[in-house]
């Protein structure tokens, strides 16, 4: 396999068919966790689906490298998700046109290879084209998740806050980091 360099990254809309494979790698004890999910077809169907089909608006995509699928990554606006703009209130502001993003890689034997900084890299470019009243990503890491905020500073995210945020996994504490990327002056 080679390095996230040396191939690009693509990425494609999670559907249904990919079900099966998201719930192993949700059962993947690195992403287990701190993505504290359920892996259940009846969980997947009622948690992804709705992006499936559109009624929900976050993107979700499966990423791959040279055919080989290797991790999940989603978007979504703080517009369609007024609770996130309150939650975060109390530490930063979070416009309404900027996004936040989720993210991990999978597949065990290829943690470490810079996949996830690429992943996401990936993402970032083609958010400011698709979305281009977008200023900022905001996006908020559990301090106890020391890989997944270092990819955030690869990619260029500025911390930008910490304090008390609800966990996604109860066991880890409230205890957060928010980061930061602004849309480059160049697109603006």
């Amino acid at each position: 396999m080679p390095a996230a360099a040396d191939a690009p990254i693509a990425l494609r809309r999670l559907s249904r068919a990919d079900f099966a494979m998201l719930g192993r790698w949700l059962a993947e004890p690195h992403v287990a966790r701190w993505w504290n999910h359920e892996t259940t077809p009846e969980a997947l169907e009622r948690d992804f689906g709705p992006s499936v089909d559109g009624s929900d608006t976050a993107e979700i995509y499966i990423a791959s490298i040279e055919g080989r699928d290797f991790g999940l990554v989603q978007r979504y606006t703080f517009e369609d998700n007024p609770g996130y703009i309150e939650e975060l209130a109390p530490l930063v502001e979070a416009p309404g046109e900027a996004l936040s993003i989720d993210y991990f890689v999978a597949e065990p034997d290829l943690l470490r290879r810079g996949l996830g900084a690429a992943m996401i890299r990936t993402l970032v470019d083609a958010t400011w084209r698709d979305y281009p009243a977008a200023p900022c990503i905001v996006v908020p890491v559990s301090a106890a998740n020391t890989a997944s905020f270092r990819v955030l500073e690869r990619v260029g995210f500025i911390r930008v806050a910490e304090g008390p945020l609800t966990p996604d996994n109860p066991v880890h504490g409230t205890a957060h980091f928010v980061y930061r990327i602004d849309r480059p002056r160049t697109l603006r």
